[in-house]
């Protein structure tokens, strides 16, 4: 490795100038509004660009300096650009950016043809759809096709209103009895998609799943950073004013209404306000726990977190190209069974690794990426000191490129930029609580639901109960929260002009 220069970022500290007055970021903002929104993830962007559509006025405030949340992007010297997480997402997303957003938008999504897994039970690349996996779970993996029909069939019909007491396991179980290799090829990608568990409700994976069968699975080409620019170009086109680097320190709640928000120091009134922050923070801190009833807060509290994940990236030398044949996307492991708790323990067993081709960034430089991806536990990396965390980042890069060596041989020597991302990374860029790259567990979207009907004029969208999650997730619950603000201002206009 003394070859390879190793570099491994955690933190980007602005430079000070001394004697230069501190930027306002909040220079342009108005002091009144009728929607603020707090966050910029997927879910944010689209309840602002939906409400202002709408022709409502529409504040949105992010803390970090860049748009996006989670589908965002960093670059580093030699014209390399990483897409934070790996994102795969159903065709359903097409429809829902061209109705939401716009057709440059809907156009640059194009599908992922080649999914690989490799682990100790199959080796086998698909097109991850229901002909595909019908096919694979009758003539390689034996089952009859008439119960492979009812498995799909089952899953199809599942709805979020339904009962939640079957669990994900239960539900293979009931179709694929022992068969842990077809659970493993069925839950492995929806684990690493939205962190559903085997414990989880049935639902949960069933509606995610069937979601990715209709057609396979779609990326957004041209990068992150096109979808969150031409984002942008539209919430401005649309009049939302966008503040960056503007902290929202509270959510002022008076009678049980929404009154405004400080931000930055500054107090700025709306009628409205959806917080695209993460659900607990959003209760127990923004808003504060004496706005609420006393068996909300404690329900608020009860909510599980869902994991956290570790990234390794890894960008080409120029020139350096991978063979498309090493596929899209490649599920591989070396656990001898599926589990979910090895998924996340911090004794590597099981990667994703996403493949970025020159294709990906058409109008970019011909370059090549690679983004390893696992499951992981904020606790594991929270306590460590400095000397062990970066010990334990450099054990992270050295583990995935041995594993990654199976699949590109010589992967050393053909990159020139190699960092981590842990938990603690998305935690301090995100302010997600424990780096929750999915938001909460199931019951957290009842909470998230049942915020204004404590507090009038206060909203929750965001990464919630697994099925909300992802970029389909979403983008679709931003515009039913959407929804909802507007049919509450329009209510609260009529009822002041009355």
């Amino acid at each position: 490795m003394d070859s390879l220069a190793i570099v491994v970022q955690e933190i980007i500290r602005p430079k000070t100038n001394c004697g230069v007055m501190p930027r306002d970021f909040l220079q342009d903002v108005s002091d009144e509004y009728d929607v603020i929104v707090v966050g910029s993830g997927l879910a944010g962007l689209t309840v602002a660009n939906t409400l202002a559509r709408s022709g409502h006025r529409v504040l949105l405030l992010e803390q970090h300096y860049k748009l996006g949340g989670m589908a965002t992007w960093f670059k580093r010297p030699g014209g390399h650009i990483f897409d934070i997480s790996l994102h795969g997402f159903p065709v359903g997303m097409v429809k829902s950016c061209r109705r939401y957003w716009s057709r440059a938008i809907s156009d640059s999504i194009v599908q992922l043809k080649n999914i690989r897994f490799d682990n100790p039970n199959f080796s086998l690349t698909t097109r991850y759809n229901r002909d595909d996996f019908t096919e694979l779970l009758t003539t390689q993996f034996g089952i009859a096709r008439e119960q492979v029909t009812a498995f799909f069939e089952a899953a199809r019909g599942m709805n979020f209103y339904d009962e939640q007491q079957l669990t994900v396991g239960e539900f293979f179980e009931q179709f694929f009895p022992g068969r842990q290799d077809v659970v493993r090829l069925l839950m492995e990608p929806i684990t690493y998609a939205n962190g559903s568990t085997l414990e989880d409700p049935a639902i949960t994976y069933g509606i995610v799943f069937s979601n990715f069968m209709s057609k396979g699975v779609f990326t957004f080409e041209g990068g992150t950073d096109r979808l969150i620019g031409l984002m942008q170009k539209e919430l401005e086109g649309n009049g939302v004013d966008i503040g960056i680097r503007c902290d929202v320190e509270r959510i002022h709640v008076d009678r049980h209404r929404v009154t405004g928000v400080t931000v930055n120091g500054r107090f700025i009134k709306s009628r409205s306000v959806v917080s695209n922050a993460n659900l607990k923070t959003t209760v127990l801190q923004l808003a504060g726990v004496s706005h609420f009833d006393k068996a909300f807060v404690e329900q608020t509290e009860e909510v599980r977190l869902n994991n956290s994940s570790t990234q390794v990236y890894m960008g080409l030398k120029k020139g350096e190209q991978i063979d498309e044949s090493t596929g899209d996307l490649l599920f591989s492991s070396t656990a001898p069974v599926f589990q979910t708790d090895l998924l996340l323990s911090r004794d590597i067993t099981s990667r994703t690794f996403s493949f970025y081709y020159p294709k990906t960034r058409p109008e970019g430089s011909e370059r090549t990426f690679i983004v390893s991806s696992t499951n992981a536990n904020y606790s594991d990396w929270a306590d460590l000191d400095e000397r062990e965390y970066e010990a334990s980042k450099q054990d992270l890069i050295e583990t995935t490129l041995d594993a990654l060596e199976k699949y590109v041989p010589g992967i050393r020597d053909k990159i020139d930029h190699i960092e981590a991302a842990t938990p603690q990374t998305f935690r301090h860029y995100t302010k997600h609580a424990f780096g929750a790259s999915f938001g909460t567990k199931f019951e957290g979207l009842a909470i998230s639901r049942g915020l204004s009907e404590q507090v009038e004029g206060l909203f929750h969208a965001g990464s919630v109960g697994i099925i909300m999650s992802g970029w389909l997730g979403a983008i679709n619950y931003g515009v039913i929260v959407a929804n909802e603000v507007d049919a509450q201002l329009l209510h609260s206009t009529s009822s002041v002009v009355s």
